[in-house]
Order: structure tokens, then C-alpha cells, then sequence
């Protein structure tokens, strides 16, 4: 797993592909024809086009990844099984970090990114044993991708709400650290109450409440908070 292209290995990929095929909220395909493409990979991972490209030929080439009919990415079920692999370690990692190590939860990220090739699968085991099993990464992320895939359906972004909706924040966008260390820095952890007061797309943000505190947040911010809607 020690292929890497523009600083990226194929764990990094194998990651925002496997987000783009199970999305959540406004990534889902059904409401916004989204699809785990070169470009959208790319996207995501701050790199060009071409690099995008000659990775996912590699993934292929490996039977990781194969083409839709309209030209979009599937994983294969060995890509899967090796996606979630990574996922699950990299969500473990993260645990050990914040939770025995002292680390915050948005500098935890980028370690674990380092950390990941260095664990073996028996390391992974007990790691999460000795964690006592925890049911998610510290920014929400569930370990199970079983339970992960149930409870998508249930979240939608906080850029789908609309004003006066309350909601609860239950997972955080890891794809971008910066914007991962703004979630924290603004107090935008899991499990805070949120409301959008109002809505403001001609300038492409929202105006919530934070715990009853005014805030503002951007459209790039609020497509990267899942929330949990309040009846």
C-alpha cells in the first residue's frame, strides 16, 4: 500500500472513493448526480486530474476498482473488503491517538494518515479490543461499516437544511484537515445542537446557532457537517 502519487497512496484513494460510493446527505448521487468519478476524486484530494487518473488506472489494473456505464467508479468486492480495511484502521488509529495519547481530535487525522501502513491487521484486533470496541472515530465516523451504511439514510448535511430546522451534529468531513481543524476550532463537534437561523446563498453561507450562540459558516463547511434532523 505504499504507492503514492502527489504525497497521496492508494489507502487515500481507496478512502474518498469508498465516501463518493456510500454517500451521505448531499453527496448522494439520487439527489445531487454525483458519482465517485476521476474528477470528483481529484477534487478531494487536492491533486490534478492526471494524477487522479494514472492512480485510479493502477486500482484498476489491481482489480480494485472497475467502470460504471456512465464511466463512474465501482469499487470491485476486493476493493471494498480493502477499503473498508483501511477505513476501519485508520478510524481505530485515531481512537488510540485521542484516546490513550493525548492528541485532539483534528491533529489525530493527519497522524493517523501516517500511521496507518505501520499497524498490521492482528495490531488492528487488539487495538480495538483494548480500546473496549468503540462504535465510532472521534469524529463520528462509525468502526462497523454495516452500522455505517444503516445510519447514512438517517443524515443529511446541514447544507440541506433550511431556516429554523434544528439538527444535531453526529460526523464531521474528514477529507479536508484545514477544514476539519475549523469544525473544532468553532466548536462544531459531534453531538452539539445546531439551528440554521437563515440563508444566504448570494454570498454562499448560513447563519446558525452553535449551542444558542450565532455563527456563521459557509456552504463548503455546511456540505461537510452530517446531521441528524430534529422532528
Amino acid at each position: 500500500m505504499g504507492l503514492m502519487a502527489q504525497g497521496h497512496s492508494v489507502d487515500d484513494y481507496l478512502e474518498v472513493i469508498y465516501f463518493l460510493a456510500f454517500p451521505v446527505g448531499e453527496y448522494a448521487p439520487a439527489l445531487k448526480g454525483r458519482h465517485a468519478v476521476a474528477a470528483r476524486v481529484a477534487e478531494m484530494l487536492g491533486v490534478s486530474r492526471a494524477s487522479a487518473g494514472e492512480m485510479i488506472k493502477r486500482l484498476e489494473a489491481d482489480g480494485l476498482l472497475t467502470r460504471g456505464p456512465r464511466k463512474e467508479l465501482v469499487l470491485t468486492p476486493a476493493g471494498r473488503e480493502a477499503s473498508e480495511r483501511v477505513i476501519r484502521r485508520h478510524r481505530l488509529i485515531e481512537r488510540l491517538l485521542t484516546d490513550f495519547m493525548g492528541y485532539g481530535p483534528a491533529e489525530c487525522h493527519e497522524h493517523a494518515d501516517l500511521l496507518g501502513d505501520t499497524f498490521t491487521d492482528d495490531m488492528i484486533d487488539r487495538i480495538e479490543e483494548r480500546l473496549g470496541r468503540p462504535e465510532r472515530c472521534p469524529h463520528g465516523w462509525p468502526i462497523d461499516p454495516t452500522f455505517e451504511h444503516e445510519e447514512n439514510s438517517e443524515l443529511v448535511s446541514l447544507a440541506e437544511l433550511g431556516p429554523g430546522e434544528h439538527a444535531t451534529i453526529v460526523r464531521l468531513a474528514e477529507h479536508d484537515g484545514s477544514l476539519l481543524h475549523w469544525f473544532y476550532d468553532h466548536g462544531l463537534d459531534p453531538g452539539t445542537a445546531i439551528e440554521v437561523e437563515a440563508a444566504e446563498p448570494e454570498v454562499g453561507q448560513l447563519l446558525v446557532l452553535v449551542d444558542g450562540a450565532g455563527q456563521t459558516i459557509t456552504d463548503k463547511a455546511a456540505a461537510g457537517l452530517f446531521v441528524r434532523p430534529q422532528g
